[in-house]
């Protein structure tokens, strides 16, 4: 079912097309109702799923830990912040592009026929912070019993992120019928084709440079390396998962690469952590979502700190498809101020742009162990001189 979700999607879209002016108002109403119950479940359960993944990641790290993990782990971070402070410019200018929208007045606005929230018990970013030391604490003083309670943490988020992405559809199809009856649905599709191809064009030139600086800016090595990539980037397009794929990423990074051994240590380590897709796509989408619902461009210092969080939270993010959107759904509402509909409008797209997405993080993937393999490569062989 995951596997044909985009396709899903396109078909609830053309549906409520069909479907809404038929429906009575009431129906509408309840459907709206639905989607947003179901938005309040999510979020009550997601700093849960957080904690555990978050938890189980500090259990390995701690396991593997050495100067070399962490510097890795630091070199992840950095280049998912760079690439998410790059979408900031790239956003920015989708954001100034000249598309606006005629909102509903308020009484034409579709209401929920019911309200239903849960409160929140503890908030997503303390579930980051508390999942993260207390997995490298405990794994520390009882490191047993860490790894007993992140197999059991495991599973049920397992579970939790099963049942999720069976309603994720339910979830989106309400809002897309409040959309569609307060006439902005096509408005909005219409504007997203011209923001699919400027998030393709810019994570893919990005991804380009990355292989080109790789290289050492040999024209040759350039098409090799990319080459050598494309059986694993056409995988991860149509499995939309970085994990499944990774055997024939790790044959490729080893192909690029002049010491395998290297690829061969980096690419498990990092590919459920180093997401350029995702880094270029949820902002660029989030950019051009706050435009299309009259919000005002987010201040540098204020994406500063999103992305702060965007970074950290990548590693919770479950190694399935649509996953690299539901743990970013809490840091989108608390640091950027987005609604339920705009929550559902980009998790809608994020999913619909899921393979291309998966594309470029299997391909950006090959891209770090490639560069990283250059510079160790390049600070070894002197000393090999010497030797």
């Amino acid at each position: 079912m995951f596997s044909k979700m985009p396709v899903l999607l396109i078909g609830l879209i053309l549906f409520s097309g069909v479907i809404e002016p038929f429906l009575p108002l009431s129906s509408l109403e309840t459907l709206y109702a639905v989607s947003l119950t179901i938005k309040s479940l999510i979020a009550f359960a997601l700093p849960f799923i957080i904690f555990g993944l978050l938890f189980k990641t500090a259990i390995q790290l701690s396991k593997k830990a050495s100067y070399m993990v962490l510097g890795l782990v630091a070199l992840v971070c950095l280049s998912n912040y760079l690439s998410t402070t790059i979408s900031y410019g790239v956003g920015s200018l989708i954001y100034h592009l000249d598309f606006s929208i005629q909102f509903p007045s308020e009484a034409n606005s579709l209401k929920a026929a019911w309200d239903f929230s849960l409160p929140k018990l503890i908030p997503n970013d303390a579930a980051m912070f508390v999942g993260m030391f207390s997995g490298l604490i405990l794994a520390r003083v009882a490191s047993v019993q860490a790894e007993k309670l992140a197999g059991i943490l495991d599973q049920a988020v397992s579970v939790l992120l099963k049942a999720i992405l069976y309603v994720i559809p339910f979830f989106i199809f309400g809002f897309i019928l409040k959309m569609q009856h307060d006439k902005i649905l096509l408005h909005i599709l219409r504007n997203f084709t011209v923001i699919f191809a400027a998030v393709a064009i810019a994570v893919f030139s990005y991804i380009t440079l990355l292989y080109f600086a790789a290289g050492r800016f040999q024209k040759e090595r350039l098409v090799t390396s990319i080459k050598n990539m494309l059986p694993a980037a056409i995988a991860g397009f149509g499995s939309m998962s970085s994990a499944a794929v990774m055997p024939l990423t790790l044959i490729a990074a080893e192909k690029n690469s002049k010491n395998p051994t290297i690829a061969r240590s980096i690419i498990p380590a990092t590919v459920n952590i180093h997401l350029i897709g995702d880094c270029f796509a949820i902002p660029i989408f989030a950019f051009a979502v706050m435009k299309n619902f009259g919000m005002a461009e987010p201040a540098l210092m204020t994406y500063a700190v999103f992305a702060a969080y965007f970074v950290l939270a990548k590693f919770s993010v479950a190694a399935v498809p649509g996953g690299g959107i539901l743990v970013m759904l809490p840091i989108l509402e608390s640091q950027l101020g987005f609604t339920g509909e705009m929550l559902s409008l980009i998790t809608a797209l994020y999913i619909l742009f899921d393979p291309v997405i998966t594309s470029a993080n299997v391909l950006g993937n090959g891209a770090f162990a490639m560069g990283l393999s250059e510079v160790i490569e390049a600070e070894e062989t002197p000393l090999a001189n010497i030797a």
